[in-house]
C-alpha cells in the first residue's frame, strides 16, 4: 500500500501496534458518538483495523493510517471501502471514503488536509471518479472538512436509527 506525505501528516499502512491507539480512538465518547453511536473495544477494533489492512490485498484499496511527520504521533484514519452497509438507502457508485481522528487533533486542520491527500491519490487510482462519504448530520467538524474539498449533499437520511448525509465528493479534488 502507498504512503502518502503532506505537509504535516503521514498516511502509511495499518500496524499490529496501532491497536492501542485505535482503541483508544474508537471507544472515545466523542467519536463514538459520531460512529454509529457505540464505542469500539478491543475485539471490535481489531477487526477494523484488519479490515483496513485486508482492504488493500483484496480491493487494492483501503485505509491508512494517520500519524504526524515530524513526531510519528497516530492521528487517525482515513481511507476508501466497500463497506456493503445492510439497510443503506442510497445506492453507491463508488468507494465510501471514511476517517476519524483522535480527539486531542481536532480543530487542527489534520482532516482537510488528509482528505485531500487521500482523494489526490483516489484520482490516480480511479480518474474522474467519485466516492460517497456518510456523515452524520451534527458532526460539524467533518462536514465542514468535506465542504472544503468540495463534496456535495446527495441525499439525508437514516442508517441504524442514526440521521446521517450522503455527500459526494470527485476523487480528484484538488481545492
Amino acid at each position: 500500500m502507498p504512503v502518502i506525505e503532506t505537509r504535516r501528516l503521514r498516511l502509511r499502512g495499518p500496524r499490529r501496534d496501532d491497536l492501542p491507539q485505535c482503541v483508544a480512538m474508537w471507544s472515545d465518547p466523542i467519536v463514538k458518538g459520531f460512529i454509529a453511536g457505540m464505542p469500539s473495544g478491543e475485539q471490535r477494533t481489531s477487526a477494523r483495523v484488519l479490515a483496513h489492512a485486508g482492504h488493500w490485498v483484496l480491493s487494492g484499496f483501503g485505509y491508512w493510517a494517520i500519524e504526524e511527520r515530524e513526531t510519528s504521533t497516530f492521528v487517525g484514519a482515513i481511507g476508501f471501502a466497500d463497506c456493503k452497509r445492510d439497510g443503506a438507502p442510497l445506492r453507491r457508485t463508488g468507494p465510501e471514503l471514511g476517517f476519524a481522528r483522535a480527539p486531542s487533533f481536532h480543530g487542527k486542520g489534520y482532516t482537510t488536509e488528509a482528505v485531500r491527500a487521500a482523494l489526490a491519490w483516489g484520482n490516480e487510482w480511479r480518474p474522474r471518479g467519485r466516492c460517497m462519504c456518510l456523515v452524520d448530520e451534527e458532526n460539524a467538524a467533518s462536514l465542514h472538512a468535506l465542504g472544503n474539498v468540495g463534496s456535495e449533499v446527495l441525499q439525508r437520511s437514516a442508517l441504524n436509527g442514526l440521521p446521517v448525509i450522503y455527500r459526494s465528493t470527485p476523487t480528484g479534488t484538488q481545492r
